[in-house]
Order: C-alpha cells, then sequence, then structure tokens
C-alpha cells in the first residue's frame, strides 16, 4: 500500500500552486494539483509527475468530486495546500456588488468549500494551510474586497482550527507578502517581492512540523533593503506609468 501523504493543492497549474506542487513531490508526497482550466492544470501536473483533478473551489459539487478523485484509492486525503485565489477589485465607489462578491467567493467561500469537502477525508495527522496575504492585516486601499476576503480567510482558519485540534487535525496560514507572479501584473508601483520558491519550502517546512504542535499563523514577506534583498519588481503595469523606481 501506499504509504506517501496524500496532498491537494488548489491553483495548481500555475505559480505559487505549482511550485507547491512540485516541492511536495520531491519531498515524496502523493500531490495532485487542481484548478478550473483543464489544459494548464494537465501540462503542470505532467511537469511535475503529479496527479491532476480539475474543478473549481468555490462549487461545492466540484471540489467535493475533486477529493474524492484525490483519495483513490486509500480514501483518505493527508495535506490540503489551499492557494487558489484572485487580486481584482477596485475602489469602493467605483467596484461592482458582482465584483466585490466574485472575490470574495474566490478567496474566502472557497476556502470553506474546500475544506467542508476535505474534512470527511482527513484523519488525525492530517493538516491544511490557507495561503493569505499581509493585505489581511494591512489593508490596500482601492483592494477593499481582496483586504476584505483575506482577512476573513485568517479568521475562518482560525475558528476552525479551533475545531479540528481536537481530531488531531492542524491548520496553519502562510500570510505572504507580495510573490512575483502574473496576479501583480495590475500594481502600478515597484516593490520587493518573494519568489514562489520561497512559499513553496514554507509550505513544506509546515507539513513537516510535529502533529502536536500548533502553529497559527507565519508571515512571509521579502527583506527590504541589506545583502539579501531582491532587486526591486516592477509590475506591467508600473511600467506602462513610468514608475520604475
Amino acid at each position: 500500500m501506499d504509504q506517501r501523504r496524500v496532498a491537494i493543492v488548489t491553483g495548481g497549474s500555475s505559480g505559487i500552486g505549482l511550485e507547491v506542487g512540485r516541492q511536495l513531490v520531491a519531498a515524496g508526497h502523493d500531490v495532485v494539483l487542481s484548478a478550473r482550466r483543464e489544459g494548464p492544470l494537465r501540462d503542470a501536473a505532467a511537469s511535475i509527475g503529479a496527479r491532476w483533478v480539475r474543478g473549481d473551489v468555490g462549487d461545492p459539487e466540484s471540489f467535493a468530486a475533486v477529493v474524492a478523485a484525490s483519495a483513490a484509492p486509500t480514501g483518505r486525503v493527508d495535506l490540503v495546500v489551499h492557494a487558489a485565489g484572485t487580486m481584482g477589485g477596485t475602489f469602493v465607489r467605483k467596484e461592482s456588488l458582482a465584483e466585490f462578491d466574485r472575490i470574495l467567493r474566490t478567496n474566502l467561500t472557497s476556502a470553506y468549500v474546500v475544506a467542508h469537502a476535505a474534512l470527511p477525508a482527513m484523519s488525525s495527522g492530517g493538516r491544511f494551510v490557507f495561503v493569505s496575504s499581509t493585505s489581511s492585516h494591512a489593508p490596500q486601499p482601492g483592494r477593499s474586497a481582496y483586504s476584505a476576503s483575506k482577512a476573513g480567510l485568517n479568521a475562518f482558519a482560525a475558528a476552525m482550527a479551533g475545531e479540528v485540534e481536537r481530531d488531531g487535525i492542524g491548520v496553519h496560514v502562510l500570510t505572504v507578502g507580495p510573490v512575483e507572479t502574473p496576479m501583480l501584473d495590475d500594481v502600478r508601483f515597484p516593490m520587493r517581492t518573494l519568489g514562489v520558491e520561497e512559499v513553496g519550502a514554507a509550505v513544506v517546512w509546515l507539513d513537516s512540523l510535529a502533529p502536536n504542535v500548533r502553529l497559527p499563523e507565519v508571515q512571509l514577506t521579502s527583506v527590504e533593503a541589506g545583502p539579501f534583498a531582491p532587486e526591486l519588481y516592477v509590475p506591467e503595469a508600473a511600467r506602462r506609468l513610468g514608475r520604475t523606481e
């Protein structure tokens, strides 16, 4: 019988999700990538030697099918990394309710959908890692929906952690600063960023912790100065505005 830990990674077709999947495969996990678009997802899984199941993290029926397929044939899921998310949004006076709801559905409601579907397949020693943002603690003007969704995600994870601790299930929030992915394309100012590699390494480390360790949140950001500060990252939108410094 395969004794590898079964890990589902949402948002697995690119960016943080794909890198998390890559590092978990290297660490010996049986990784299942999930995302909505089948073509990119299939290619991503093939590139790292993972399984894949297409699904929508905002749709309970769709994600229940992801969990069922991922758990086969052992009937269990050991690790869920919820990395799916979206930036989007604008100033409150300009934003539509539909766009506000879309962002909350993708970033916050999805956390409930994913956890609700995965918990029945998870037993003692299981673990959730929810990838959040520093906007949960330092809300961004012009990104009210995104900031609210990430603050809500952190609160949801903390509440759930208290519910499932008695079952031996761990819950962590990995709160990250800007990460160099296409999600930053619309940001209008330069910044110091993390690479997806650092985020992936943090997830692998979290899953290596002893199951008696309670670690509600880890904050991961880039240093701003000194010998290890990365070069300033200039998003596409900032470049178009001439903001390169």
